[in-house]
């Protein structure tokens, strides 16, 4: 009893000392052993039962949890539940200094044992000394924090300056799967033709084998860089990254689409920029958003709609003095991203204005807006129409996807995305004939039409991206109906591709389907939005569809759209299999937005781009949401 009453160190000596009595002969083997035994015995006691190890986690489980509805009423919206944040590392006050090394995996030699490979190492090493140096970030890539304490007003030394890129011990990338490299094998078709007919240009014309100028900045080159570094394509980013070192110049006589250049180019820069850590690309981003901050010098705050980044001079277009609203409110998280990272308020304080202007403006209809508004006076103008396609659709995604990046702490924003959806339930959705579709229609001074953009199949996406933020479950069952619907806009065509636009039948007539397709309209741009929303349907539902949709989209581009000498081209008719009529142009989102898409959707790894972590523009580009201080 007495030696059970000392401590571990009183036994510990008394057991030193035993063991040097033991080997000079004054005390027996057997009674030293006796000795060892009680001791051990008791130490087990105090440290009672082993820990049972609880069933292991799969790897890369591939949903995340369905939304469910709230059980406590907030504010105004009794369907918002409180947010419960995800469990987050070490604080920071603003962007950490990180230094962020990519694992390259070249997927023409990728093998699961590769790809294990790839991260062992650092993973092994960040276990030994996680707190003190380097832990594991997306994808695998070491991240190595910068001791900085910096408060979130100053300048980080532009030396120092690099990724805000969270760190975390996380799993090792999943090796890709069949579907990807259909992905990665049509992405490398696509890019030899920009290469080799392109280079440099803005977009590809393939059947010609030459190239378009848009601005005259590389285009497709800038928007494919993060979709490059997410497919791990080494050889091809690094050959892309000299160019932008070397050839990338915005001092130059011309004028660009503020909204075009905000999403593709500075977008597009700052998302590499998070990803790879470069620097290059953080200065290139600075460079072409100082140059488009003089379409902010209206009389009204509202930007106008294009800028000569060359003389640093502003105009509206020659036929009016009119901007769209989609692209005044669709250009706020590239802009407020920039100010986090270099600690300049301006490009924030300008977006910002434009976006608590809008809040106030009278000329909505329960949450809709029109399409256009005025520079000079900051109202709207031809009042009386509301659509969620071209010209207003991003308005709506970007009212979500600000509050989201800012932490969910902007209500403004959050109070107009909801009024907005209850408008779109209540003048836009209704229900075609013969398969009961819900679609979204147009609403023009006060007369429904059943006509419904392609760029609508935003909404599928965006609406369960809300419901996997804690918004209203409803959210969530609205975006399955549309996802279906969007899906049938492909299903219901000869060539399983979808035409720009579409119009729904809305009585059931003998041998017609719900989608009709007017001659002006059944072009194909390649364009994403169904892509986009099928990958967010998949990732919050596990629902292997999703995918299976996605698949047949893919095949139906390979075999309409895929150019034998590189690249892929816009077609004119959807609706003759025989001859699609090739239009002679890749647009620069296919490569950036389009396939990326594709290749996350067909993923399983929630953590490729984990949307806990990320806010994609609508470009595509993945940019960080903000960690709280």
């Amino acid at each position: 009893k007495k030696w059970k009453q000392l401590s571990r160190l009183q036994r510990s000596i008394i057991l030193f000392l035993f063991a040097f009595l033991t080997v000079c002969g004054v005390v027996s083997y057997t009674s030293m052993g006796e000795l060892w035994k009680s001791v051990t015995n008791k130490a087990l006691e105090e440290q009672g039962p082993e820990p049972v190890t609880p069933g292991l986690k799969l790897a890369n489980p591939a949903v995340l949890p369905a939304p469910q509805k709230a059980d406590t009423n907030v504010g105004e919206y009794p369907e918002l539940s409180p947010q419960k944040r995800p469990k987050l590392p070490h604080i920071r006050r603003n962007p950490s200094n990180l230094q962020i090394k990519p694992p390259w995996r070249d997927v023409r030699l990728q093998t699961q044992r590769d790809a294990s490979k790839v991260v062992e190492e650092p993973v092994q090493a960040d276990r030994e000394e996680k707190t003190e140096k380097s832990v594991i970030s997306w994808r695998g890539a070491v991240i190595e924090p910068d001791q900085s304490s910096e408060p979130p007003s100053s300048k980080v030394k532009e030396s120092e300056k690099t990724s805000s890129v969270e760190g975390e011990g996380q799993k090792e990338p999943v090796p890709i799967n069949e579907r990807q490299m259909a992905v990665v094998e049509a992405f490398r078709h696509a890019w030899r033709g920009y290469r080799d007919f392109a280079w440099g240009h803005d977009e590809l014309k393939p059947l010609s084998k030459s190239y378009s100028e848009w601005f005259g900045l590389g285009l497709t080159l800038i928007d494919a860089l993060d979709t490059m570094w997410i497919l791990g394509l080494k050889e091809e980013f690094e050959e892309a990254r000299k160019w932008v070192a070397n050839d990338l110049v915005f001092d130059k006589n011309v004028d660009v689409n503020l909204f075009e250049s905000t999403i593709r180019i500075l977008g597009g820069l700052l998302s590499t920029y998070h990803l790879s850590g470069d620097s290059l690309f953080l200065e290139k981003a600075k460079d072409i958003g100082n140059r488009l901050m003089p379409a902010f010098k209206t009389p009204s705050k509202i930007p106008y709609s294009d800028v000569n980044i060359g003389r640093g001079t502003a105009h509206p277009p020659r036929w009016t003095s009119d901007s769209t609203v989609a692209e005044v409110t669709s250009i706020q998280l590239e802009f407020r991203e920039l100010s986090r990272l270099t600690g300049d308020e301006k490009y924030q304080k300008a977006v910002d204005e434009v976006m608590k202007h809008v809040h106030t403006l009278s000329g909505k209809n329960d949450g809709l807006v029109p399409m256009f508004i005025n520079t000079n006076s900051g109202q709207f103008t031809h009042l009386g129409v509301y659509t969620l396609g071209a010209r207003a659709d991003s308005y709506y995604e970007y009212l979500l996807k600000q509050w989201i990046q800012g932490g969910k702490t902007e209500n403004e924003l959050l109070e107009d995305y909801m009024r907005a959806i209850e408008g779109v339930k209540k003048h836009l959705l209704q229900r075609s004939q013969p398969k009961k579709l819900t679609f979204v229609g147009e609403l023009a001074h006060g007369h429904f039409s059943a006509k419904m953009d392609h760029l609508v199949c935003f909404l599928p996406g965006t609406l369960a991206l809300g419901a996997h933020n804690g918004l209203t479950a409803d959210h969530m069952r609205l975006a399955e109906a549309l996802m279906e619907t969007c899906y049938q806009m492909y299903a219901q065509v000869e060539t399983g591709l979808s035409p720009e636009i579409v119009h729904f039948n809305l009585h059931a007539q003998k041998g017609h389907k719900d989608v009709e397709i007017k001659p002006a309209d059944r072009h194909n741009l390649l364009r994403p939005e169904t892509v986009e929303s099928l990958f967010y349907m998949y990732r919050f539902t596990g629902d292997k569809k999703y995918q299976d949709w996605g698949w047949e989209i893919l095949q139906n581009f390979n075999k309409y759209t895929r150019v034998p000498t590189g690249g892929y081209t816009s077609i004119n008719n959807v609706q003759n299999p025989s001859n699609p009529e090739p239009r002679d142009k890749m647009e620069s989102f296919f490569l950036g937005e389009t396939l990326k898409y594709m290749f996350l959707l067909f993923s399983d790894d929630i953590d490729l781009i984990n949307l806990d972590k990320y806010v994609f523009n609508t470009e595509a580009h993945p940019l960080p949401i903000w960690v709280p201080a």
